[in-house]
């Protein structure tokens, strides 16, 4: 009984972050591709030690799953792995709301990592919510798959306005963007402070994006 109270303990205690997918069917072109790039990003955050994960996706009609926190490399590549493309509408507003109420004061979400390629929702209020994430100190890493302009341009205000970064992708970026991701995973464990002190190449590209 103590260990498995222990046990609970640390998880509770644990730095969280949650690693969002849009797979709308924009993205099923490129699904296979993407996969491995999704991977790739994802076992980036996996690595960092005390930090655990929640996956959530949107696709289809109004669907919308949030798993459990995740810990383990093996948990987090079976629920990744079982993930496919479904035709429907962008639900990015309906993230961030659970975004902000997914944590609690003893047991905060320190960031949002996005990986998608459309925005279909009004910007107005996407940027409504990305200000209650700057004010609960929770922002948003939006990393867009093509260059879709008006993605770009909402994505990238959504980021500035919650507080956090903006970044595109395509398959020959995956090596950058593991190494950007691994320092959104430090700063959700450890902060600014965290990113400072490890002075890695994508620590200082995410800090020079960063607000003071």
């Amino acid at each position: 009984m103590n260990k498995a109270r222990a046990i609970r303990t640390v998880s509770q205690r644990q730095a969280r972050l949650l690693f969002a997918l849009d797979a709308t069917a924009s993205r099923e072109a490129t699904w296979s591709t993407a996969r491995r790039l999704h991977r790739a990003l994802y076992e980036a955050a996996a690595d960092t030690a005390g930090l655990a994960i929640q996956l959530c996706y949107y696709r289809g009609f109004n669907e919308f799953s949030a798993s459990n926190w995740l810990t383990t490399g093996d948990e987090l590549r079976a629920h990744m792995d079982a993930v496919s493309c479904l035709g429907g509408p962008t639900q990015i507003g309906r993230l961030l709301h659970h975004y902000l109420d997914a944590g609690t004061s003893a047991t905060p979400v320190r960031a949002l990592v996005f990986i998608g390629d459309a925005v279909e929702e009004p910007s107005d209020t996407l940027m409504q919510l990305a200000g209650q994430c700057r004010l609960k100190r929770q922002p948003v890493f939006a990393f867009q798959e093509g260059r879709d302009p008006h993605a770009t341009a909402v994505l990238s205000e959504l980021a500035r306005v919650s507080g956090g970064a903006h970044a595109t992708f395509d398959e020959q970026s995956a090596e950058f963007l593991r190494v950007l991701l691994g320092a959104v995973a430090r700063y959700a464990s450890g902060g600014r402070k965290a990113l400072t002190q490890s002075n890695t190449e994508g620590d200082k590209l995410l800090l020079a994006q960063l607000p003071d």
